[in-house]
């Protein structure tokens, strides 16, 4: 099947929200494919959970349009289809799992507690018992939000900051979870800071700054972007750089500071320092590095507010 054939999950058109005049998110045109798991990734305030709850019909977009398979957002088919989890689950904490999940499927007309069951076990609280919720650990609560998500059986679930708060324990439990929905062929869309943990799961990316979405990109071209290199800091990288520029030519160098440089497709270290130590530059530290999620992210980020600057100061010359 081609991309041109694959079916989509999630569409927006242009899709903003305005708070007082000001955009917190601006004609956003995001794209979830059916069967992935998407991480949004942003800054705090980049305009992530104001997306999301926008899917979700919490918030009501200023303008633009957004499809949730194939339908408009407001169709009462779809709305069944989608389960989210957005800042906290709503617990009550004097109630077991089973009574808090019992509840909510109640007052969605949910008559068969049968699905109530299943969907414990598959958080992996089947076995909690008379245990209150208030006793529960954070990875707990976070396991039972999303069962409460769940009920319904959804086809779609937005999930915001899911791992926020958790101890490595929690954290591992709510991944194998999410992998495990992922496997049965739910689509997820999942906000989060932690990327690190993102990149275990995520197979597509979309990144918000400032409320406008960037880019989105698979994981395979994520992989292919996120270039092995070797840094080196010395004491004097102006020195340093037309040595490796002509001695080097074929290698791509990049100034990080006054003291860090980062070579692409450098194959020998060792000969890089000798060259450098040999001509009277102290090296003080170097090695070979592989950029990740996080690091592909942050120098995203840095190239815009780059490009940004460079531009308000042409338009300030031009002025």
């Amino acid at each position: 099947m081609t991309k041109e054939q694959e079916k989509m999950a999630v569409e927006t058109l242009s899709l903003t929200k305005t708070y007082k005049g000001k955009a917190a998110v601006s004609h956003l045109n995001m794209k979830v494919r059916e069967g992935s798991i998407y991480g949004f990734i942003g800054r705090n305030g980049a305009g992530k959970s104001t997306t999301l709850k926008m899917l979700c019909g919490l918030a009501k977009p200023t303008e633009g349009e957004i499809r949730l398979f194939g339908k408009p957002a407001d169709d009462p088919y779809v709305a069944r289809r989608i389960g989210s989890l957005i800042e906290t689950a709503g617990l009550y904490p004097g109630m077991t799992a089973r009574e808090n999940m019992v509840l909510k499927a109640r007052c969605m007309g949910l008559p068969d507690e049968k699905d109530v069951d299943r969907i414990l076990d598959t958080t992996g609280l089947g076995n909690a018992g008379r245990k209150k919720v208030r006793h529960f650990s954070m990875g707990m609560k976070q396991r039972l939000g999303i069962g409460l998500a769940l009920l319904g059986n959804p086809d779609l679930l937005i999930l915001d900051e899911p791992i926020n708060g958790l101890d490595p324990e929690g954290t591992r439990e709510v991944r194998q979870l999410l992998l495990t929905l992922f496997q049965e062929g739910k689509t997820l869309i999942i906000s989060s800071h932690i990327l690190g943990e993102l990149s275990k799961i995520a197979t597509h990316y979309g990144i918000i700054r400032a409320g406008n979405l960037v880019e989105q990109i698979d994981r395979e071209r994520l992989e292919n972007n996120c270039r092995d290199y070797f840094q080196i800091e010395v004491n004097d990288s102006k020195r340093a750089l037309p040595l490796i520029s002509e001695q080097m030519p074929s290698i791509q160098a990049e100034v990080m500071d006054n003291r860090l440089i980062r070579l692409y497709d450098l194959k020998d270290g060792a000969g890089l320092n000798q060259l450098l130590i040999v001509n009277g530059i102290q090296v003080h530290s170097s090695g070979f590095h592989h950029m990740d999620l996080e690091e592909y992210f942050l120098n995203r980020m840095d190239n815009l507010t780059s490009q940004e600057s460079a531009a308000s100061k042409g338009g300030e010359e031009h002025v």
